[in-house]
């Protein structure tokens, strides 16, 4: 089992920032691609970003392109999204996502391991 847990979310106006982080335990986090997802009121849940296990190769969404950034610290266990030039539209919670293999994770496979999110407000 992994267990995640994100924070960083909160009220932001637009143009601005934040950085969420997710924090993982319970296996060997260099073991696993780490990603983000994102759900709006009423909308399915969305790839945002992922993120190889030696955080050499990074994956983004269209819509997030050049304005987010993943990273991740392996010694710290941590990955985290880097959200900048924030619009209304980036409103949502915010899961941290992990799995052994890139192409289940961005497709959310059963089994996929989830953190329980965290809110994401953008004002305009």
């Amino acid at each position: 089992q992994v267990q995640l847990v994100e924070s960083g979310g909160g009220l932001v106006q637009a143009g601005g920032s934040l950085r969420l982080s997710c924090v993982a335990s319970g296996r060997t986090f260099s073991n696993y691609v780490m990603g983000w997802f994102r759900q709006a009121p009423g909308k399915e849940r969305e790839f945002v970003a992922a993120i190889s296990r030696s955080g050499g190769n990074t994956y983004y969404a269209d819509s997030v392109k050049g304005r987010f950034t993943i990273s991740r610290d392996n010694a710290k266990n941590t990955v985290y999204l880097e959200m900048n030039s924030l619009k209304s539209e980036d409103t949502a919670v915010y899961y941290c996502n992990a799995d052994v293999s890139l192409a289940r994770l961005r497709v959310a496979a059963a089994g996929v391991y989830w953190g329980q999110g965290t809110q994401v407000t953008v004002s305009s």
